[in-house]
């Protein structure tokens, strides 16, 4: 586990992110690998690592080890609300899908004039997302009147209820989102990039990331709108066969950290997200223990499971200065 000690830079989010070790120096990165107790010190300077380093199994099956050290580390990084805020986007392509699916509905004056209020109540529900195609089924509901509170509290129960009543079923919805998009992007791309971002820093860690070690994309958005994010936007060239994405294949994100796992045995392994709920669920897979987790305060997270993180012991709560912080660690 790695535990994170703030800088000057980054003492505001003390309060927010208590130190779980005693012996945090100076700067920034304090870490525990899985398996191990002890802490190794603190570490400061880029390039510069821990000198007790735990070693692994060269996977020759000669009883050989090599350091961890002499491995790159493996960086699954998750998309949305963690390197892009598509919030605003996958508001107005689902307000856009919904309309094509229930033109009487979305089409009226009424409609109409409760748009922007819609739209800007999907920033505050995009917590409970787990895949792009919900946001179809949110838009009408808000519409309809449900309260953003009662969609934060009840939608793992709300979505499946809605969606029976209005007689939907997932994949539909999943080719419905994506043609809409595409035909978005195809009349006017760069109206449909605008309401994305990328989050400050982000693009930057990712550069640094790609060049020292093995990074992917394990996201629920469909592969070729990250790829083209990505591209456009953080100008960053990422292949393709390194974006894994759930929402055709409906495969959870710990059956894609088990593969990258075993794709590269024997060294240090991170997974970067934005929901905590995700985070839960790889914390409960025994044969996930060497990944260290990391939740991000800036992605699509409520303040209640940021604390929940916090006092977890195995999920480490970062803002982005902590997390260059921790790649620089590596």
């Amino acid at each position: 586990m790695i535990t994170i000690s703030p800088t000057a830079a980054v003492a505001s989010a003390r309060a927010r992110h208590p130190l779980k070790t005693s012996n945090a120096r100076r700067l920034g990165v304090v870490l525990s690998c899985p398996g191990r107790g002890a802490a190794s010190p603190a570490v400061g300077a880029r390039g510069s690592r821990p000198a007790h380093i735990p070693r692994a199994s060269n996977g020759a099956g000669d009883g050989g080890v090599e350091d961890v050290e002499d491995k790159k580390n493996v960086w699954a990084l998750d998309f949305d609300g963690v390197v892009c805020d598509s919030c605003g986007e996958s508001a107005l392509s689902a307000w856009k899908a919904a309309t094509e699916l229930w033109p009487d509905v979305f089409t009226t004056p009424d409609a109409m004039a409760k748009k922007e209020r819609v739209v800007e109540d999907m920033r505050t529900v995009r917590p409970v997302v787990e895949t792009g195609y919900e946001n179809i089924v949110q838009v009408r509901c808000l519409l309809e009147g449900v309260t953003p509170a009662d969609m934060l509290d009840n939608w793992s129960t709300m979505l499946p209820e809605y969606m029976a009543k209005w007689d939907l079923d997932r994949s539909s919805l999943v080719d419905l989102f994506g043609r809409t998009r595409d035909d978005w992007i195809a009349a006017d791309l760069d109206g449909w990039l605008a309401p994305n971002r990328i989050y400050p820093g982000v693009a930057e860690a990712m550069d640094q990331l790609m060049v020292e070690h093995e990074v992917y994309i394990v996201t629920t958005k469909q592969a070729r709108f990250t790829e083209m994010i990505l591209e456009r936007m953080a100008f960053i060239d990422f292949p393709g066969d390194r974006i894994y994405s759930q929402t055709v294949s409906g495969r959870p994100k710990s059956e894609v950290l088990q593969m990258l796992q075993e794709r590269h045995p024997g060294t240090r392994y991170h997974f970067v997200e934005d929901k905590y709920s995700t985070l839960k669920k790889v914390e409960k897979e025994s044969t996930l223990d060497a990944w260290n987790l990391y939740l991000v305060d800036w992605g699509y997270n409520v303040q209640s499971e940021r604390d929940e993180a916090t006092a977890s012991g195995r999920i480490n709560m970062v803002d982005i200065a902590q997390f260059r912080s921790v790649i620089d660690a590596f």
